[in-house]
């Protein structure tokens, strides 16, 4: 009973296995007459005993306490929008996306190197700003668009992944996308007084012409680059 019991009151604390209960066991002997009447000496007597179980420490865990204490807490988030403009149940969904919202000023810091402005004028400042944020754009659109071409068909794409080449994904980065691009080259020959001879273009894979193709952009974007000069004069 008396395990039942602080198990009880542990569970309805919520604190079961946060503390370490210890008790004993306390034993009492009694000598009594068989019967009733007063005692003598050569009367039959019997031994009595009464056991009790008493708690005599509670230690804490502070291990388990401490990996408890990790997850409570309060955090506060202040916005400035309106009620009307935003509940708060929205406001906790777009709390939940900030992830996304991160990975803008991630980019603009690793990928563009917004920092540092080798710049001192506040026009140049404000124009390079404008410039790297129109490259963060351009590198959201176009993961957007080929994630989502992805997910409407339920298919994946290969060959972004250097390390395995057969591994598909149907959540590619903006990042991994340029990387498929980044071997393609551009030959263009020509003799002594400038004049273009030849010009050769490194062909498109699959890879590269599916991405094109999921974009809605056209191969001959590419493709256009390879376009003889026959100028005789």
């Amino acid at each position: 009973p008396l395990l039942a019991a602080i198990d009880q009151i542990l569970n309805q604390q919520r604190v079961a296995g946060l503390l370490t209960v210890a008790y004993e066991q306390q034993t009492e002997r009694h000598t009594r007459y068989v019967g009733r009447g007063r005692g003598a000496v050569h009367r039959e007597k019997r031994v009595v005993e009464k056991i009790r179980y008493q708690i005599t420490a509670v230690e804490r865990n502070e291990d388990a306490i401490a990996v408890v204490k990790e997850r409570l807490g309060w955090k506060a988030f202040v916005t400035n929008a309106a009620p009307s403009k935003l509940s708060l149940q929205e406001a906790v969904r777009s709390y939940r996306n900030e992830y996304r919202v991160e990975r803008i000023f991630n980019r603009l810091k690793s990928r563009l190197n917004i920092a540092p402005f080798f710049v001192r004028r506040e026009d140049q400042i404000e124009g390079l700003t404008y410039l790297l944020t129109l490259g963060v754009r351009v590198l959201v659109l176009m993961e957007f668009v080929l994630r989502q071409s992805l997910q409407d068909e339920k298919t994946q794409l290969p060959g972004l992944h250097p390390e395995n080449r057969k591994k598909g994904t149907d959540k590619p980065t903006a990042e991994r996308i340029l990387k498929a691009f980044s071997e393609i080259s551009l030959t263009v020959i020509q003799d002594r007084t400038g004049k273009e001879l030849l010009r050769y273009l490194t062909p498109l894979s699959s890879v590269q012409k599916e991405i094109l193709q999921r974009l809605g952009l056209d191969a001959g974007l590419y493709q256009q680059l390879e376009i003889q000069n026959m100028r005789t004069g």
